[in-house]
């Protein structure tokens, strides 16, 4: 299970900061001002080999007016979805009254809670925590976020009470690649899981996973077997209710990390939006097999069906790789493009491929294309070879290949994807460039060399 890490205190002690080192990205905004962060943000952390979640939430203050008190329910939220909460305090301002309010509410939630002391650049760590002692949530950790000081020390002491079992291929079993279903509230997922259980002739076990909440169901349909990953647990058609489904964005995380292919529903009457964008985003960033359903496609005029497409070609096009397919859950039509195409792209991110192929692709595209001059010098490629599955990773040797332009990147991962015909899969081109033999190395020349020389450079200026 990863577990979930709620960021939590008071407005501008510096949480966004600390999220954004935890997770290695710049998804949070970071200002000297507070009250920024209102709703929660979500990523995937990784310390020693170990991933969590990290949950982001806006300040609980003392202010009563509407954005302080919808930030304060957006936090809630997270506690409640939290295996476990890191309270950041600021050293330079002490402990507060505000401090000691955010400390009672956190002693209701019956979560594991570390204090975080930041802001304590140039402290030594006893000093820094000596004075939040006091709340009696066990020993602070001093930290200073921006320099990522003291974090290690902060992520042994919050990940200690999990266990982290060592890494396995989760993504496939006996009973076939493992499929989740992700999306919005209200898009469908309750009603296409139905469908597929429903219309599937074996379903042989319905047991709890390894997920706090998923349920892990082996399916067969059309005499292909997977693995059905419902966050919400397997319900009767009778007892499900969308309009009142429930939405979990650490379920949906979750889910995805068990998967080895995604469905990411989307509703076709509400269009394309910025959390579909963004949870297809999680999806291409973890490296999962995608497909795409766009559902309520029934009942829709022609006119908003092509509304629809123009959305989907202009939003969606950085994940053009991906299969799009419309159904309806409602009535079925559709679901067996949709699971068909799932286990396709699942397929296609588990192939293998001969090193000769790889090297004859990369070779036509930089003939059709050579790399553009950087500094006045071109970066030369050499070779390819594989170097991993599910995601399927292509790894390219060559000369100053760190030097490629992103949009040059972006030209080699399509050429190698319409000749392998990876649909569905999130291809990923690695680049290492070859070491200067002669770099580090002291200059070595003999005496009568450096005489020599010197004779050149005196010649030279006359």
């Amino acid at each position: 299970m990863l577990p979930a890490i709620a960021l939590v205190g008071r407005p501008n002690v510096g949480k966004s900061t600390l999220f954004n080192q935890l997770t290695g990205s710049r998804d949070a905004l970071v200002a000297d001002f507070p009250g920024l962060t209102r709703d929660r943000r979500y990523g995937f952390g990784n310390y020693e080999g170990r991933q969590f979640l990290v949950i982001d939430t806006g300040g609980l203050g003392s202010d009563t007016d509407e954005l302080s008190v919808l930030a304060a329910e957006q936090t809630h939220i997270a506690l409640e979805e939290a295996d476990a909460v890191v309270l950041v305090v600021d050293y330079k301002e002490g402990l507060t009254v505000a401090d000691e309010r955010v400390v009672d509410q956190l002693r209701t939630t019956n979560k594991p809670v570390t204090v975080a002391v930041n802001k304590s650049e140039g402290l030594s760590p006893e000093i820094a925590a000596a004075e939040f002692h006091a709340v009696g949530l066990g020993v602070p950790v001093s930290i200073a976020a921006l320099h990522r000081r003291g974090i290690s020390e902060l992520m042994t002491q919050v990940l200690s009470p999990f266990e982290f079992a060592a890494e396995t291929d989760a993504a496939i079993s006996a009973d076939g690649p493992h499929v989740a279903v992700v999306g919005r509230p209200n898009v469908g997922k309750s009603t296409l899981i139905n469908r597929l259980l429903g219309t599937a002739r074996l379903v042989t076990s319905a047991e709890p996973g390894t997920t706090r909440d998923s349920v892990f169901v082996p399916c067969e349909r059309s005499d292909k077997k997977y693995v059905l990953v419902d966050t919400a647990g397997i319900r009767r058609r009778a007892r499900v209710n969308e309009s009142i489904e429930k939405f979990s964005v650490v379920q949906s995380l979750r889910a995805i990390e068990d998967a080895g292919v995604v469905i990411v529903l989307i509703d076709a009457r509400e269009g394309i939006t910025d959390q579909d964008l963004h949870l297809i985003g999680l999806v291409v960033d973890r490296g999962r097999a995608l497909t795409i359903g766009v559902n309520k496609w029934d009942n829709m005029t022609l006119t908003q069906r092509r509304q629809v497409d123009a959305q989907i070609d202009r939003k969606l096009e950085f994940v053009a790789f991906a299969r799009i397919n419309h159904l309806s859950a409602l009535h079925g039509s559709g679901i067996d493009g949709v699971i068909d195409a799932a286990l396709a792209a699942y397929e296609a991110s588990g192939r293998e491929f001969p090193t000769p192929r790889l090297n004859e692709i990369l070779e036509r595209a930089l003939t059709a294309h050579p790399p553009p001059l950087v500094a006045g010098r071109r970066s030369r490629l050499r070779y390819a070879h594989q170097g991993g599955r599910h995601p399927p990773i292509i790894v390219v040797h060559g000369n100053r290949a760190e030097h490629l332009p992103a949009h040059y990147k972006r030209y080699l991962t399509n050429a190698f994807r319409r000749a392998l015909k990876l649909e569905g899969a999130a291809l990923r081109l690695e680049y290492k460039s070859g070491e200067n033999p002669y770099a580090g190395k002291r200059n070595t020349l003999t005496r009568r060399q450096v005489k020599r020389r010197q004779r050149v450079m005196r010649h030279a200026k006359r």
